[in-house]
């Protein structure tokens, strides 16, 4: 199997930043798209970045020009850098990838969460 396991959550003051971080392990033949999605408290899971394998990037709107997404293959990491953090970032941050593996089969794990918490 694939796991996903983020870090680098915690407790910022408003304007400050962050990276997130995820970890892909186990039998991972290749990794293809990967994204960062968070859920706030009472509301639904929704996108902030994504990445292809090609290095394309999209944003949640809310997100543009704060947060940065990328990618160490080699590693098989993926990173989210958020700057000017606001309150309204406060959420629970969670990795998804499009994972093959060594067998050929097509995975979709997501990972434990991290939490980002802005706040004064």
């Amino acid at each position: 199997q694939v796991q996903l396991v983020e870090s680098g959550g915690g407790l910022v003051e408003p304007g400050g930043s962050l990276r997130l971080s995820c970890a892909a392990s186990g039998r991972i033949l290749r990794i293809n798209d990967m994204g960062w999605y968070r859920q706030a408290p009472g509301k639904e899971r929704e996108l902030v970045a994504h990445i292809t394998r090609g290095f394309s990037t999209d944003y949640a709107d809310s997100v543009k020009g704060r947060f940065t997404i990328s990618r160490d293959d080699a590693k098989n990491m993926v990173y989210l850098q958020m700057n000017s953090l606001k309150p309204n970032d406060t959420a629970v941050y969670y990795c998804n990838a499009g994972v093959i593996d060594l067998g050929g089969k097509y995975l979709d794990p997501w990972g434990q969460g991290t939490l980002v918490t802005v706040s004064s």
